[in-house]
């Protein structure tokens, strides 16, 4: 039975950053998307949910201080909908790739993941870069781009357009991931 793992990219941000107004507000639509989606994920036998975060160069930091440090940030508005469950593995990460410096390409082994589906941000760095990542690994890549966020909105979509037509990416909303 092929295997997906649902991946969620920084989106413990407190938002105290350069560019980060202009994150908040590409941040806010995709929120909503992105519970119900993280829903689903949660709901499903062969889904594996794995929250992926910056540890902003503390090297101490637990899940719970990511947590608290985005709850106490600008925007916990943007955080508390979608905290990682208690459930589900976190791993902090430290620099722009969830695979650079991570466990994350052994965990989806021991798994036996086949796809592993991004969302979170930011869709020109971090996503663009776990997808190129996933890709050179051999992993099908699926990216929900109402469940992703840029700073910049065209290096977004250019971002989007590159991991669909040079990674194979299937790039699709949403409702359309885990149906």
């Amino acid at each position: 039975m092929a295997r997906t793992a649902m991946v969620v990219v920084d989106m413990l941000n407190p938002y105290e950053h350069a560019d980060a107004e202009q994150l908040e507000r590409a941040v806010q639509p995709i929120v909503p998307p992105l519970v119900e989606l993280i829903g689903r994920a949660r709901s499903r036998d062969d889904v594996d949910l794995i929250y992926v975060n910056d540890n902003y160069g503390d090297f101490t930091a637990t899940r719970d201080d990511l947590v608290t440090r985005a709850l106490g940030g600008h925007r916990p508005d943007l955080v508390e909908p979608i905290v990682p469950p208690e459930d589900c593995s976190f791993l902090p990460k430290v620099r722009h790739s969830a695979f650079f410096g991570t466990p994350l390409e052994y965990l989806l082994g021991q798994l036996g993941t086949d796809t592993v589906l991004l969302a979170g941000q930011v869709t020109e760095q971090c996503i663009l870069y776990s997808a190129l990542d996933a890709y050179i690994r051999h992993y099908s890549i699926m990216v929900p781009p109402d469940c992703v966020a840029a700073i910049h909105r065209d290096l977004g979509l250019a971002a989007l357009r590159m991991m669909e037509r040079n990674m194979s990416a299937e790039v699709t909303p949403a409702r359309g991931c885990l149906t």
